[in-house]
C-alpha cells in the first residue's frame, strides 16, 4: 500500500509540475507578440525552454543515477516557482530578455525534473505492469494538458497574462511538496548489486535509439502546432482561449488512450501500438491543413491526441523497459532530450520558414514529419529480421 501510495504522490508531482508549465502554452507565442516580437524571435523565445531542457536533462540524469531522483524533482519545482516570478517581472518590465530568461529557467527545471519523474515510474511498477504504470503517468501528464491550456487561456484573457504566470508558481509549490512528502517517507530509490557494472554502451541498442528518433519527429511536428497555430489565431484576432480549448481537447483525447497504450504494449509489445498511434497523429496533422480554424480544427485536435496517448507510452516502455535500473535516469534523461531537440529544431527551422511564407507556410512540412516516425518505429524489426537470418 505504501508503495502505491508513494507511485501516486509523485503522479500527483507529475501532474501539478506539467500542469505549471502546460498552461503557458497557449500564452508563450502571444505573450512575445505583446513584448513586440516577430515570428522568427517568436520560435526563438519559445524554443528556449526545450534548448536549455536538452542540455540540462544530462545533469539530471546523471545526478538521478547517484540516488538524487527526489533531489532533483524537488528542485525542479522550485526553479517553476523562480520561473513564474520572471515571467511576471518581465510583464512590469516590457522587457523580452526577461521573458526568454524565465522560459531558460523553465527549461532547466523541465530537464531535471523529467528523467527521474519517467525513471522512478519504472522502477516502482509491479511485476510485468511496466506500460500500465507508464500509462498512469502518462495520463497525469494529459490530465494537466488538458486542464492547464484552458485554465491559461481562460484566465489569460480574462484577468492578464500576470495572473496566469502567478499560477504557474501556485502549481510548482504543490509539485514540490508531493515530491517532499515522498522523500521524507522514502529515502531514495537503489540500484541493484547486480546491475553494478550496468554500461551507457546499452544505450546504443536499436530499440532505444529507433524509439528515441521517433520521438524527434513526432515532436518536432507538435512543437510547429504548439508555436505557430496560437501565433496564427493572434494575428487573425483570436484570443488565447481558442488555442486553449485545442490543447484543452487534445489533453482530454490523449488522457483516454493512455493506460490503453500501455496495457496494450504489455500485452502486445510496444512497436504495433507505437506504429498505430503515431500514424493517428499523422491524421491528425493532414486534417489540420484544411481545418486550422475553430471549430473544425478541434477535430485534428482530439484525432491527434488520441494518437499521442497511445504511442507516447508505447515509445517510453520501448526505450526504457529493457535498460537496466543503474543507467535508466540517463537512459530518460536521453530519451526525452530528443523530445527538447525535436521541439527545438521545429521552433526554430518551422519559425524560419514562417518569417518566409506566413504561419500558414508551417504547416504542410508538421503533417509530413509523423511518416519519418513511423518509419523509424518499425526499424527494430527489420534489424531483428536480418540477425535472424
Amino acid at each position: 500500500m505504501g508503495g502505491f501510495k508513494h507511485l501516486w504522490f509523485l503522479n500527483l508531482s507529475t501532474f501539478f509540475f506539467f500542469l505549471g508549465i502546460s498552461l503557458l502554452n497557449p500564452l508563450i507565442s502571444p505573450y512575445a507578440i505583446t513584448l513586440g516580437a516577430q515570428p522568427f524571435l517568436v520560435g526563438l523565445v519559445a524554443g528556449v525552454a526545450s534548448g536549455v531542457s536538452l542540455i540540462s536533462k544530462l545533469f539530471g540524469g546523471y545526478v538521478g543515477d547517484r540516488g538524487y531522483r527526489f533531489h532533483a524533482m524537488f528542485l525542479g519545482n522550485v526553479l517553476g516557482v523562480v520561473s513564474g516570478l520572471l515571467y511576471i517581472f518581465s510583464g512590469l518590465s516590457g522587457s523580452i530578455a526577461v521573458f526568454a530568461l524565465g522560459r531558460a529557467i523553465h527549461g532547466f527545471a523541465m530537464g531535471i525534473f523529467f528523467p527521474s519523474s519517467l525513471s522512478s515510474a519504472v522502477d516502482l511498477a509491479p511485476e510485468g505492469r511496466v506500460g500500465e504504470a507508464l500509462g498512469w503517468r502518462g495520463m497525469m501528464f494529459s490530465l494537466g494538458n488538458i486542464v492547464g491550456p484552458a485554465i491559461g487561456g481562460f484566465i489569460s484573457d480574462k484577468f492578464g497574462f500576470t495572473f496566469a504566470f502567478a499560477l504557474t508558481i501556485a502549481f510548482s509549490i504543490l509539485g514540490a511538496l508531493f515530491v517532499l512528502s515522498v522523500w521524507r517517507e522514502t529515502g531514495e530509490i537503489k540500484a541493484g548489486k547486480h546491475e553494478e557494472h550496468a554500461s551507457y554502451g546499452e544505450l546504443l541498442k536499436p530499440f532505444f535509439v529507433s524509439a528515441s528518433l521517433a520521438l524527434f519527429f513526432i515532436s518536432m511536428a507538435y512543437s510547429g502546432v504548439v508555436t505557430f497555430l496560437p501565433a496564427l489565431y493572434k494575428v487573425s484576432g483570436l484570443g488565447q482561449g481558442v488555442f486553449g480549448i485545442y490543447m484543452m481537447l487534445m489533453g482530454f483525447s490523449s488522457f483516454l488512450t493512455r493506460l490503453v497504450g500501455g496495457k496494450s504494449a504489455d500485452r502486445m509489445g510496444p512497436i504495433p501500438v507505437a506504429r498505430f498511434g503515431i500514424f493517428m497523429i499523422f491524421l491528425g496533422y493532414l486534417s489540420l491543413l484544411k481545418f486550422k480554424f475553430p471549430p473544425y480544427s478541434y477535430v485534428p485536435a482530439v484525432v491527434s491526441g488520441l494518437g499521442f496517448g497511445l504511442s507516447l507510452p508505447a515509445l517510453q516502455f520501448m526505450a526504457l523497459a529493457k535498460l537496466p535500473q543503474k543507467i535508466r535516469t540517463m537512459g530518460s534523461s536521453i530519451y526525452t532530450m530528443f523530445f527538447d531537440l525535436g521541439m527545438l529544431s521545429g521552433q526554430v527551422v518551422l519559425g524560419y520558414i514562417a518569417q518566409l511564407k506566413g504561419y500558414n507556410g508551417v504547416f504542410p512540412l508538421v503533417a509530413f514529419l509523423p511518416v519519418v516516425s513511423i518509419i523509424l518505429v518499425n526499424a527494430p524489426l527489420l534489424w531483428r529480421d536480418r540477425n535472424e537470418s
